[in-house]
């Protein structure tokens, strides 16, 4: 049974930082390009930022410079440091394994200005 459980998410004050985690299990994780998508009220789903196998890094524009993708592949465990955090950060993020096409529920970021 494939499982992509997101966690980290919550509330925080503009400037701030939370660091997202994404727990897989029943894939081949290290053989996944992983992803963090968000999802804002009335809003499409969008892309943050991608690591690949391999370790390559692509960020949404909005995002880079604050925002850091890492995978632990002994964990199954990609995650999303985000830094200087932004009102209009707030979203539903998701977790995302390219490869093999699977997506977490989501966790909750809210950013109070």
């Amino acid at each position: 049974q494939v499982q992509l459980v997101e966690s980290g998410g919550g509330l925080v004050q503009a400037g701030g930082s939370l660091r997202l985690s994404c727990s897989a299990s029943g894939i081949i994780f290290r053989f996944n390009a992983m992803g963090w998508y968000r999802q804002a009220p009335g809003a499409q789903r969008e892309l943050v930022a991608l690591i690949s196998s391999g370790g390559t890094t692509t960020y949404a524009d909005s995002v880079k410079g604050r925002f850091t993708i890492s995978r632990d592949n002994a964990k199954n465990t990609v995650y999303l440091q985000m830094n200087s955090l932004k009102p209009e950060d707030t979203a539903v993020y998701y977790c995302h394994a390219l490869t093999q096409r699977y997506w977490g529920p989501g966790t909750q970021v809210t950013v109070s200005s």
